[in-house]
């Protein structure tokens, strides 16, 4: 009998990131888990529509036997069997994130012997969640260093509340695995402004662009266009030195001005240059698994937040890795995956 892991959803952070790491490393180790008090430090407690599609999604992957997934539930037992690597459509139905059910499926996915394709309609940006542009210019092109191909791309932007946003990944099987070392991010070689809206009035981009202009004199500044159904605006950074490229993102919310979320992305951005750290704080908890599934690494990150902390913990209840959080003299903070082939 396989000894199933049991896992208290409640602990650390205490948000969807606990089940979508157990579904992805259960399906990768081949360990059942059974999981309680889902998502039990949110508002609206158990599993919301996209923790469900990433559930079904896993389920389908990996041919699991599985109690519990329904809406609100706040337990569930994922038992996985074989995962098939071929091509797959999930659909949300709702404006939750496609990023999180891409980045639960992709870990699986890239250890099998043959490439995947998956197409997956919902929401492409979320403002609890990595966008499409994050997955784009930051977290693939790390990805990429250590080996892994991802052909990614956006045929329908989607935003809360209505979603309708379509991403297509082609996921290549993961075969020239390399260690990462990002603790130095050399000279900052160009800063770029992006800002796009979608049915919504061309002038909130421009004023976004304005006050980045003004804030970050940034080396490029242009407006994207977006098409999709539902309406909304993003306003994005990427801060390219000479070992990585950092993203930061801003989307519009009602009631909040263009200048506002334009000057609060700014200053996100100032914060990062002025530290000596190469990745922020929500790529340093994304990096954790494929490192630990791959050769390890060590990098530099803006700070260890809860979310890391939660990550680093449910990784090592699965594999047999050590995840090291520590903090340099000059106040930044250093990760290190140490993994035991």
């Amino acid at each position: 009998m396989t000894t199933i892991i049991e896992i208290d959803g409640s602990q650390g952070e205490g948000g969807g990131q606990i089940l979508r790491t157990a579904l992805s490393l259960s399906m990768i180790t081949g360990k059942p888990f059974r999981l309680a008090n889902i998502r039990a430090g949110r508002k609206k407690p158990g599993l919301m529509r996209q923790h469900l599609v990433c559930v079904q999604a896993a389920q389908r992957i990996s041919n699991a036997s599985v109690q519990g997934d329904e809406l609100h539930s706040q337990s569930l037992y994922f038992a996985p069997q074989a995962i098939q690597a071929g091509h797959y459509d999930f659909n949300i139905g709702t404006a939750g994130s496609t990023m999180l059910v891409l980045q639960t499926l992709l870990p699986a996915l890239l250890l099998q012997d043959q490439p995947s394709r998956i197409s997956i309609q919902g929401g492409t940006h979320n403002p609890m969640a990595p966008t499409a542009d994050f997955i784009r210019h930051c977290f693939l092109p790390v990805m990429a260093q250590i080996g892994i191909r991802v052909e990614f791309e956006v045929e329908q932007a989607g935003f809360f509340p209505i979603g309708g946003g379509k991403v297509m990944a082609t996921i290549q099987p993961w075969q020239n695995r390399q260690s990462l070392n990002l603790t130095e991010r050399g000279p900052v070689q160009a800063v770029k402004a992006y800002a796009g809206v979608l049915n919504l009035t061309d002038d909130i981009a421009k004023r976004e662009l304005a006050v980045l202009q003004d804030q970050l004199s940034p080396s490029h500044s242009q407006q994207v266009y977006l098409k999709g159904i539902s309406q909304g605006n993003t306003a994005y950074v990427a801060v390219q030195s000479e070992q990585h490229c950092q993203l930061f993102t801003a989307l519009g919310e009602m009631r909040k001005s263009a200048e506002r979320v334009a000057h609060d992305l700014a200053r996100e951005v100032k914060n990062y240059l002025g530290s000596n750290a190469v990745v922020d704080e929500h790529l340093a908890d994304q990096l954790l698994l494929p490192l630990a599934l791959g050769q390890g690494g060590t990098f530099t990150a803006q700070c260890i937040s809860e979310h890391t902390r939660t990550q680093a913990a449910m990784i090592q209840k699965f594999l047999d890795c050590a995840i090291e959080l520590t903090t340099t003299t000059d106040g930044t903070d250093l990760i290190t995956v140490m993994v035991s082939h």
